[in-house]
């Protein structure tokens, strides 16, 4: 696609065979073009991130992929399956956790999974045999009989992973599976999507967090407007943005000349004196001879007091691309148009 920037694994992600194979993926809602031609390929066994703002087309991409829409153009196959001559075949093979809960506020936690269950084909003493392992895989077993309105929005979210989790699908769509969560229950859920995935699954993961497609995703894509703008490792798109950086702090600060000096004939770079006292960055644009220059500052008797080498963050590389940061609130107007469009 014009305009998009895609780095090559060489890994044997090809080998295993693709979980995900979209090309082209366009809807449109009225005048809102909300997917402009999405590619796509996921390779099993793996964690997928799909990473843009609200209103990007996170969403509505999911939802044709999860046979929810109709693509207006392109096409999809899951596990090789087209998503829309074969929509039941697919249906079997994935699980779904959208953005908003899809269980039911009357009933308890271990209610609601034995009602899952038990849709899903299983006799009951397996349907409360499956709940009760699920319950307490997500922590939720000391309020398996609370109503679900005296739950958290955490609770909530893990109640709704552990329904899409019953048939155990070889594909699992996340659909910002951590929003509004505090710290402590997000990185729960990061165990949790590392434990699906080591066990076998794929995961699909759209997030608006940079860090969480930092932490979980082995590729990523950069979605903006409705097309991919980028897709490639954490590494690789960081590294397409700018090199990584040295930084020093110097236990004398009054040795900043002498290491400044010492960084341009050792690195053959420019450095910079931060506004904070002794503590000095430049470009490592040769990482091997760091080592050397770390002798250097040795055999001059300058003492560091920290050293540390700073690659650039997936907010550059966003900034970067769309010359626009990941604000939750960018495109309010085309997250709404997405979101009515999904629900249609």
């Amino acid at each position: 696609m014009v305009g998009m920037t895609t780095f090559t694994s060489h890994d044997t992600a090809a080998t295993r065979g693709w979980a995900v194979e979209a090309e082209g993926l366009v809807k449109t809602f009225g005048s809102n073009r909300a997917v402009d031609g999405v590619d796509l390929r996921v390779a099993t066994g793996t964690v997928y991130g799909v990473l843009g703002p609200n209103g990007a087309g996170k969403t509505t991409t999911i939802s044709m992929l999860a046979t929810l829409l109709r693509p207006d153009g392109g096409n999809a196959r899951i596990f090789g399956h087209d998503v829309q001559r074969e929509s039941q075949v697919v249906r079997q093979l994935i699980g779904v956790t959208g953005q908003y809960a899809s269980v039911d506020e009357t009933l308890s936690a271990s209610e609601n999974l034995y009602l899952f269950s038990r849709l899903h084909g299983l006799s009951g003493s397996a349907s409360r045999r499956k709940s009760d392992e699920l319950l307490e895989e997500f922590g939720l077993t000391d309020a398996a009989k609370r109503p679900l309105k005296n739950f958290s929005g955490g609770m909530r979210r893990r109640l709704d992973l552990a329904a899409s989790l019953i048939a155990q699908p070889p594909l699992i769509f996340l659909d910002e599976p951590t929003t509004g969560l505090d710290p402590r229950t997000r990185i729960q859920m990061w165990e949790t999507i590392r434990r699906l995935v080591s066990s076998g699954s794929t995961v699909l993961l759209t997030t608006q967090y940079l860090d969480e497609a930092d932490q979980l995703a082995d590729r990523i894509a950069v979605i903006d407007r409705g097309r991919v703008v980028a897709e490639g490792t954490a590494n690789e798109l960081k590294a397409s943005v700018g090199e990584s950086t040295l930084e020093l702090r110097l236990a004398s600060p009054g040795d900043a000349d002498d290491v400044r000096v010492a960084i341009q004939r050792v690195l053959g770079v420019a450095a910079t004196v931060s506004p904070e006292a002794g503590r000095i960055t430049a470009p490592m644009n040769k990482p091997d001879l760091v080592i050397e220059l770390l002798v250097t500052l040795r055999d001059e008797g300058i003492h560091l007091a920290e050293m540390s080498v700073q690659k650039p963050t997936l907010d550059e590389v966003f900034l970067t691309l769309t010359g626009h940061g990941v604000d939750t609130d960018d495109a309010e107007s085309e997250a709404s148009a997405e979101l009515e469009g999904s629900r249609a």
